[in-house]
């Protein structure tokens, strides 16, 4: 059931805490309530999440990654391509390397367990509102090395993609839009064929053999992300 909790006061600071776990969550808004200059809402369901985000546009998101089955991480991933600028707090009792690497990825701003002191969460919460970054350090190894894959992987993508033409590029990019090769053809002016042998060129180029292994490609390469 879609929750909006009591005591949502405006402040300087606007937090919004989102847990499945009611008693969690209105225990740890009121807690936060308690602290100068913050103004708390909490709720326990994606769907109250959202529009709570569009009705008062938070600066933090205390978020948890288990939301009565479904997945917290994808949800921020969601928020932070909608809202650029808020900051992402997982608060969870499960620590495990890759989720938290997936999270960091993602653009999540810190990771804090749920035992872990108030204290410790008021300081990551101060910490990402200044652009911090705050993991647990038996964590950063691991999510630092993924980071560096990561890093590394789309290089050599984006190798691989800047060896097209820019219309070999433009064909790829329709691609990762998800167009037919007709719509394709009308959408750049050219011939059905001519599609075609663009199509082959970029398969061949990118050393891959499906259109679907293309377009992965191209969004490892950032190729989704252009506008």
């Amino acid at each position: 059931m879609d929750e909006r909790l009591d005591g949502t006061g405006l402040g300087e600071v606007r937090i919004l805490v989102v847990d499945d776990h009611r008693t969690f969550a209105e225990a740890l808004a009121s807690r936060l309530r308690a602290e100068p200059g913050f103004g708390v809402a909490a709720t326990t369901t994606v769907d109250g999440a959202r529009r709570l985000i569009e009705e008062r546009r938070p600066d933090v998101i205390l978020l948890d990654v288990d939301l009565d089955g479904r997945d917290g991480i994808r949800f921020a991933i969601e928020i932070r391509a909608a809202h650029a600028d808020v900051r992402i707090v997982m608060v969870t009792a499960g620590e495990e390397e890759r989720r938290v690497a997936e999270a960091v990825r993602g653009g999540v701003n810190a990771w804090v367990p749920k035992d872990g002191s108030v204290e410790h969460l008021l300081q990551v919460v101060r910490g990402v509102l200044r652009d911090e970054t705050h993991i647990p350090p038996r964590l950063l190894t691991y999510v630092l090395s993924d980071l560096m894959a990561a890093e590394q992987e789309r290089n050599e993508h984006e190798t691989l993609v800047g060896a097209l033409t820019p219309r070999e590029r433009e064909v790829l990019q329709c691609m990762v839009s998800g167009m037919t090769r007709a719509a394709i053809a009308q959408h750049l002016f050219l011939s059905p064929n001519t599609v075609r042998t663009h199509m082959q060129n970029v398969l061949g180029k990118l050393g891959v053999h499906s259109t679907l292994a293309a377009v992965a490609v191209a969004r490892r390469a950032g190729i989704g992300e252009e506008r």
